[in-house]
């Protein structure tokens, strides 16, 4: 059965540029990959002529679908129109009907129609003219003599309604086979190493395994494919359930778009626990993880980053002379500072790190990259300790990530020596 394939053109100059991130290509791309299609080719032009009709010509002749945004706006250099129009080799006509929409949009916000607003309205013709109800430039989708091409705006969230109410609809029902991807989000094991516990799975569950490296985490993508949906569905789910068995459950935390903070609050959230830090070398990093998306009041209080011995002892109780026979770097007072944040917050269970970030105030003794952890409950404290390579930010990061690794680890098996 052949693979319906689709490409995704981003048109502006402020993208290959580097002036804004580009951020459409990736949600289309998932987005298509979602709906069935082989998303073959992604490409970044910028406000060009020659190049983007080139592109256009190219991509026309090797797949089913293409979606291309941005490059619909008012200003000249606004040409995507005109470049669809110039590969068809028809000309330009106006829209009274979007014309009318993008007057009345601007009245009701205010504002006096430009003469540039008008080109908004111009489209090749024949096109199918795609409202946009979030914003004024209208889309349109045009029939190249393999694909059928739409045309968004570049703004992404005009763009990504007027994919799911307008585009999405048309293009399913062309592809013949249906896509189930299951994503499987892991924390503890390298690339090469969760590669390697997987070995042999592709053929045993007739599936395609893919990962993605987001530093410190690694994602493991299993895609099936079937002219049912249900079968897809059925092997993809085999597959993903012995990736949970290769793994383990303390590398595999969760799947889709979870984080590894609303997996970790989600089993406070089962307990009613509440959770306090207690942060030094991280310099508040593991607060920004649970706290990136909204609902983490239920399960974090809050924390204190003790970054100066000063505020170890004052505030989180660390005697003094225990930080001047051990260091603040050790696992004597990480396991203080733990015990004296659960005091101090009044919490179920709190973390504790201090480290050193680098680059500078590495020992022999004690390296750049050499962090230690303790987790403190009602029920005593957990420490662990590594030595992180990689840059000052890497080892924040990891080392955020690994605390909360500990938290999970603790909440799952309890505390262990």
């Amino acid at each position: 059965m052949r693979h319906m394939t689709a490409a995704v053109l981003c048109i502006g100059t402020e993208l290959t540029r580097g002036e804004i991130v580009n951020t459409n290509a990736t949600w289309l791309s998932g987005s298509l990959t979602g709906l069935g299609f082989e998303v073959t080719e992604v490409e970044c032009v910028d406000d060009d002529r020659a190049r983007i009709q080139s592109t256009l010509a190219r991509m026309r002749s090797n797949h089913e679908v293409i979606v291309a945004t941005g490059g619909l706006g008012p200003t000249t250099d606004d040409i995507t129109s005109e470049c669809a129009a110039a590969v068809l080799d028809v000309p330009l006509e106006r829209h009274a009907e979007s014309l009318a929409a993008i007057r009345k949009r601007m009245e009701r916000f205010g504002r006096t129609m430009a003469t540039s607003n008008e080109k908004q309205a111009d489209f090749p013709k024949g096109a199918t003219v795609l409202p946009n109800r979030k914003g004024t430039a209208p889309g349109f989708a045009i029939q190249l003599p393999r694909a059928r091409a739409f045309f968004l705006p570049g703004v992404p969230r005009e763009m990504k309604t007027m994919f799911g109410e307008l585009v999405a609809p048309e293009i399913e029902p062309l592809v013949e086979e249906r896509l189930v991807q299951v994503r499987l989000k892991t924390f503890g094991m390298t690339e090469s190493g969760v590669n390697d516990r997987l070995a042999g799975m592709e053929d045993e569950h007739n599936v395609v395994i893919g990962y993605r490296a987001h530093f410190p985490e690694i994602e493991v993508k299993l895609v099936a494919r079937s002219a049912s949906h249900e079968e897809a569905e059925r092997r993809a789910r085999g597959a993903a359930n012995e990736v949970r068995e290769r793994l383990g459950p303390d590398t595999v935390y969760g799947e889709g778009d979870v984080t590894f903070s609303e997996a970790l609050g989600a089993l406070l959230e089962e307990r009613g626990w509440r959770l306090g830090l207690g942060e030094s070398c991280t310099g508040g990093q593991v607060a920004a993880l649970l706290t990136e998306r909204s609902g983490a009041s239920a399960y974090f209080a809050g924390g204190v980053v003790s970054y100066a011995n000063t505020i170890k002892q004052e505030v989180l109780g660390v005697p003094p002379a225990l930080i001047e026979s051990k260091g603040a770097v050790s696992s004597e007072v990480a396991r203080a500072m733990a015990e004296g944040a659960r005091r101090l917050l009044g919490v179920d269970i709190t973390l504790a790190l201090t480290g050193i970030a680098g680059p500078t105030g590495g020992t022999p003794e004690k390296p750049v990259g050499l962090v230690h952890y303790a987790v403190a409950t009602a029920d005593g404290t957990s420490d662990r300790q590594m030595v992180w390579p990689g840059s000052r930010a890497q080892v924040q990061r990891i080392s955020a990530f690994a605390g909360l690794a500990l938290i999970r680890s603790v909440l799952l098996h309890g505390h262990q020596k």
